[in-house]
């Protein structure tokens, strides 16, 4: 006989968990839909079992109490996910990328809890909540005024790198501001590479800084990195 008081949670979990992979699979992001499906199943999976712990198969000691307290299995499944959420977050230069999905992943599992403790209203307030953060407030955030940042790699011949005072100034020119700058010596010295991070005004005239580079003599190569935040 199909118990649909378990069943029912665990479709609904598979139902949030995958619309939410469905956005992040949309835009390009390491976790997407079966990830985030898996993520809030397994937390429902597994609340369901902790709070009908009194079906498990177990034989307590004769005149021993069996205390049933399911916030533990909460704690450790909100707890452990920062595994997996580790996971989808790397650094890239001065960039850290993965935050978004890694949060994403990490309410999706609170979103599985909530199911899986029977909190219907709840998980699927948490639900649309998340879904419109991560779509719509994606469109309300491209209208708002904000500066954007980049990461630039700059490869001179030696001798040829200019000091970091020039660097500034050309950055300047093109409606940058430097943050932060690095130096790294190519293992035969004829490499001088400058790793910098530069922020401006939105949106960032990357066409006229790549064509203000590529007339830069001494120049060996280089990489202009938008940051996508």
């Amino acid at each position: 006989m199909i118990d649909w008081a378990l069943v029912w949670p665990v479709l609904a979990a598979m139902t949030a968990g995958g619309l939410i992979g469905v956005e992040r699979t949309y835009h390009g992001h390491p976790a997407g839909f079966r990830t985030h499906i898996l993520v809030c199943m397994a937390s429902c999976l597994l609340m369901l079992a902790a709070m009908h712990q009194s079906q498990w198969a177990f034989t307590a000691l004769p005149g021993q109490t069996v205390v049933i307290d399911p916030t533990r299995m909460a704690h450790g499944l909100l707890t452990g996910i920062g595994f997996l959420c580790a996971g989808v977050i790397f650094r890239e230069g001065f960039s850290v990328k993965g935050l978004t999905t890694a949060a994403s992943l990490w309410m999706t599992s609170a979103i599985g809890v909530l199911f899986g403790v029977g909190m219907l209203q709840l998980a699927l307030i948490g639900s649309v909540a998340t879904l419109a953060v991560l779509a719509i407030l994606r469109l309300l955030d491209a209208q708002l005024p904000h500066i954007g940042v980049l990461d630039l790699h700059l490869r001179w011949a030696r001798g040829s790198a200019p000091d970091e005072a020039a660097l500034r100034d050309l950055l300047r020119e093109n409606g940058l501001k430097c943050v932060q700058i690095g130096h790294v010596l190519s293992p035969d010295g004829q490499l001088h590479e400058q790793h910098i991070k530069a922020r401006g005004q939105m949106p960032l005239d990357i066409d006229a800084l790549v064509r203000r580079l590529s007339d830069t003599t001494g120049l060996a190569g280089f990489s202009v990195i938008p940051r996508d935040n």
